[in-house]
């Protein structure tokens, strides 16, 4: 496979990986929205009240109608704790569940990324993170963008996640944590990207590769900190595609599931992964 060229954000290097400055907007248009002040500096916005309690209820019984579903008990969609039956990520959610998809437009989720990307924008990827309690595992520190870059052949960093609760977010029981103006710098992950990796990468609590280093993190924390992100049940976080984010292991008893939707603008359709490595699949990268 040929490697995209004109590659701003070269990463998966061999050795010695750097933090570079970013070199793209974080706002690609003029945002008047008082909801949005502070998104450019900090990489990340929460809205309250973005579901009301019957769509949240509405999508929690979706999200037990699919677990339970046995015609998907064996799908590469749903993915699962290493070593357990008990589900860490359900992806296509929007095309697995209408009612799903109906809440997300609800949300304001689409209206907010258009807002902040400066463009129409798609749905590069949309899934469901769960942690049931006791159970739910470690998302390990990463720049999604980093990801999409190089597995995916996202060119520039304008996109934009949202993460829809449908259950409370509390500090005990594995909250989203981001490290607040870290979506300003580029930090490069060493290795080649084995083939088929998402396979083994979907599951883990810390992959091999996509990664930063941990004198990495440890850099951008100490220059940036981290926020822990808690809210109510049908609270919305909109935040950067490269801001460094992670979350810990859910060992509480209270579960946390969370709906999480990619919007890519129109202008930045992927191409090859700059990775060299095969184009993932569509549910997990659409083209």
């Amino acid at each position: 496979m040929t490697v995209a060229v004109d590659d701003r954000y070269a990463t998966r290097v061999a050795h010695d990986p750097t933090i570079v400055d970013r070199v793209d907007p974080v706002v690609w248009s003029e945002v008047n929205n008082p909801e949005l002040i502070g998104y450019a500096e900090a990489g990340y916005a929460q809205f309250d009240n973005a579901l009301s309690p019957a769509d949240v209820a509405a999508c929690l019984r979706e999200i037990a109608r699919i677990e339970s579903d046995e015609l998907l008990a064996h799908d590469p969609r749903i993915v699962r704790e290493q070593g357990s039956a008990a589900v860490r990520s359900i992806f296509d959610i929007r095309q697995l569940s209408p009612v799903v998809s109906a809440a997300v437009e609800l949300s304001g989720a689409r209206r907010h990324a258009q807002e902040i990307l400066g463009s129409d924008v798609y749905v590069h990827q949309s899934r469901l993170n769960y942690k049931p309690g006791f159970q739910g595992g470690a998302f390990y520190w990463h720049s999604d963008f980093e990801t999409w870059h190089a597995e995916d052949g996202m060119p520039l960093p304008r996109a934009v996640s949202a993460s829809i609760s449908l259950t409370h977010n509390e500090i005990y029981n594995g909250p989203l944590m981001i490290s607040p103006g870290s979506h300003r710098r580029f930090v490069q992950c060493v290795g080649a990207t084995p083939e088929a990796f998402y396979e083994e990468s979907l599951a883990s609590t810390r992959p091999d590769f996509g990664v930063p280093t941990e004198r990495d993190i440890t850099a951008i924390v100490d220059e940036c900190g981290i926020d822990v992100l808690t809210g109510q049940a049908g609270s919305m976080t909109m935040f950067d595609c490269n801001v460094l984010h992670a979350s810990a292991g859910n060992i509480s008893p209270v579960p946390r599931a969370n709906i999480f939707v990619v919007f890519n603008s129109i202008d930045n359709r992927l191409q090859e992964p700059f990775s060299g490595s095969e184009p993932r699949p569509e549910y997990l990268a659409a083209r």
